[in-house]
């Protein structure tokens, strides 16, 4: 009896799991086919990458975070407002939204920032203000550190600079695993997210609102099994990409303001942005009250001001 108990149960649960995986794959081709390329493409090193352009004016590159994509910065008023002066340019990094997946090491910020300034040069940039938020903010920084005459300034919003054991960090990135990783991905996770989307929405912006606009974030593009692999695949590097590029960080040399909220949920602000201030006293530091991780929609007016600040003192 107990080993006919058994049997069925796994026989249950492989029902559900195969259940769980055409419905993401049902899904994830609708998502697809509701949110198509908004931008253009551009092939570097083999990788095809995404990006879209607005607007006329010094060029600024906006870098989303992890398990984001592009689309983040453009349904925020902050885009809506810059393009009236500057030529933004919002990539969807190496492996998310439409931008092809590198391999191993190509995941590391510094080969996303040598990829991402590329596809830049090619298609006419010299010169540019670089915007990253979250982990994002690694990319920009191996972008200012590694090519220091093209950033013309650095703006890090909200940024995950610095090693930190989380465990969070370490659970998630198991999603990246062979095996029973790749089968969660492809079956249940993204179901068990998507139903908890609201809440982590609110905790990505606790404790300000979530403003109306952020609900046309296309969720289900960040919880395509490939885009969620790649996801997982960078939290794992992440402490030893910022253990690298922080023993760096005194050779930056560009105009630096780092804005951050004091309420951030998902990354310390005082751990991050705070310690980067204080190693770097030619940096500006804007802490913000009652404003958590996502300060370019919360504040877009603020962030307007800091890459206008970044502007003045760069060359």
């Amino acid at each position: 009896m107990s080993i006919r108990i058994r049997w069925y149960g796994w026989l249950a649960g492989l029902t559900i799991a195969a259940g769980a995986a055409v419905a993401v794959q049902i899904r994830s081709r609708k998502t697809e086919r509701e949110n198509p390329p908004a931008g253009k493409f551009i092939k570097v090193e083999g990788i095809r990458m995404h990006y879209v352009e607005r607007g006329r004016g010094p060029a600024v590159v906006l870098l989303h975070g992890n398990s984001s994509l592009g689309a983040d910065f453009l349904i925020s008023e902050l885009v809506l407002v810059a393009e009236e002066k500057y030529r933004l340019i919002v990539f969807d990094r190496p492996g998310y939204g439409y931008s092809d997946r590198p391999r191993g090491a190509d995941r590391t910020p510094e080969r996303q920032a040598h990829l991402i300034h590329a596809a830049l040069r090619r298609i006419g940039v010299r010169e540019a203000v670089v915007l990253g938020h979250s982990w994002g903010a690694l990319v920009a920084m191996a972008m200012a550190l590694n090519y220091p005459r093209f950033v013309r300034g650095l703006v890090l919003e909200a940024g995950f600079l610095y090693p930190q054991r989380r465990v969070d960090l370490t659970v998630l990135s198991l999603a990246a695993a062979p095996g029973l990783g790749a089968l969660m991905r492809h079956s249940v996770l993204p179901l068990l997210v998507r139903a908890a989307w609201p809440l982590v929405a609110a905790l990505l912006f606790a404790p300000a609102p979530v403003p109306q606009r952020f609900w046309r974030f296309p969720c289900w593009m960040v919880l395509r099994p490939s885009q969620m692999r790649a996801s997982a695949a960078e939290l794992w590097l992440t402490g030893s990409a910022a253990s690298r590029l922080s023993r760096r960080y005194s050779e930056l040399g560009v105009p630096l303001v780092i804005l951050a909220g004091r309420g951030d949920h998902i990354v310390d602000h005082e751990a991050h942005s705070g310690r980067l201030h204080a190693e770097l006293p030619h940096s500006e530091y804007r802490a913000l009250d009652g404003v958590g991780h996502m300060i370019h929609h919360s504040n877009p007016q603020e962030v307007l001001d800091v890459i206008e600040a970044v502007l003045r003192h760069g060359r």
